[in-house]
């Protein structure tokens, strides 16, 4: 369901944006998604990731599930960063394949569909909708200043970027799942939406959700905060767009709770070649190295950053980004 949701808003996107595709010109690969660093940071938390990732045929289905846990993080950050052959990407494809799939079961709750923006300036603004039906009630609120909204299925953020609209957040209030992309590379018209990720504390009602009581939005920070209905809350600012990545630094409540997981990514693999996430490199406490896998085959474990990706084009989002998650720590946020 979340991909018919995905595909009107890719149409949105695309009406907005306009101009149709010319051709590029070569373009550098992006930079590194972290920077180089020297040596190993002796403070750095590890963090446990369990994978609890399954086959599947259907390719619009979240089968990968990767959890992280850890009593003590109060820190981390979520990177999206386009993947490294961006850069040869001529035809783009983003249409979801509903092949070999079967979503009869899945629950349906009704709803008057609508739309509403609810907050804007020139540069940014919130767009907020609600469909004929949602497989969880929409029960969350969002606030930004003093408008309230409620029962909201979907949310996007949008920037104005090179005289145009780009939509670069989009987050599901009723199940707390996110996704985010950087500002399209080079002269690309569009880049497309990939894997999702949850911050909070994560459980499984019929499938992995966070379950959210409020949402606030702070426009001067370009910060979100999330008030748990299991209790504590968290923060996810906006700290860095461009054309290479977009960075979320997130802050968790000590009050949070600690025993459900505080992050999860969800994506699909059918095989190599039609998948959002088919590989995983990460690395542990102090070994100077990377630990690679495809994703099926990660057995988890303490690490301190993971990165999950592709490194071959894909049939499915083909520009979709890579997600990189690390910079754990135990210190509060400033």
């Amino acid at each position: 369901m979340r991909s018919l949701f995905f595909a009107l808003s890719c149409t949105l996107a695309l009406g907005i944006a306009g101009a149709s595709a010319q051709p590029r010109t070569p373009t550098p690969p992006p930079a590194p998604f972290t920077p180089p660093t020297k040596g190993i940071d002796p403070t750095e938390l590890s963090v446990n990731i369990a994978n609890k990732s399954t086959p599947v045929l259907c390719a619009e289905k979240d089968n990968i599930e990767l959890t992280f846990s850890s009593p003590l993080v109060r820190q981390f950050r979520i990177q999206a960063v386009h993947p490294a052959y961006i850069g040869t990407i001529n035809i783009d494809r983003y249409a979801p394949d509903f092949t070999s799939c079967d979503m009869s079961q899945d629950p349906v709750f009704k709803s008057d569909a609508r739309r509403v923006t609810f907050w804007e300036t020139p540069e940014f603004w919130l767009t907020g909708y609600t469909y004929p039906s949602f497989w969880r009630p929409a029960n969350t609120v969002l606030r930004v200043g003093d408008r309230e909204e409620k029962g909201l299925h979907m949310v996007q953020l949008w920037m104005k970027h090179r005289e145009r609209a780009e939509e670069v957040l989009v987050f599901y209030p009723p199940d707390g799942y996110w996704r985010a992309r950087p500002l399209p590379f080079a002269d690309m018209r569009w880049t497309a939406y990939g894997s999702s990720f949850l911050v909070g504390p994560v459980e499984t009602q019929q499938r992995p959700i966070v379950d959210i009581k409020t949402i606030t939005f702070d426009p001067d920070k370009m910060t979100f905060k999330l008030d748990f209905a299991r209790g504590g809350s968290a923060t996810i600012k906006l700290d860095t767009i461009d054309q290479e990545r977009m960075i979320l630094d997130v802050a968790i409540s000590a009050d949070a709770p600690k025993d459900y997981p505080f992050a999860s990514m969800r994506s699909m693999y059918a095989t190599e070649f039609n998948s959002d996430v088919a590989r995983v490199a990460w690395r542990e406490k102090g070994v100077e190295a990377w630990g690679e896998s495809p994703v099926l085959a990660y057995k988890g474990g303490a690490i301190t950053e993971i990165w999950a990706g592709r490194v071959i084009p894909s049939l499915h989002n083909k520009s979709a980004p890579d997600m990189v998650f690390g910079r754990f720590s135990d210190k509060p946020a400033p």
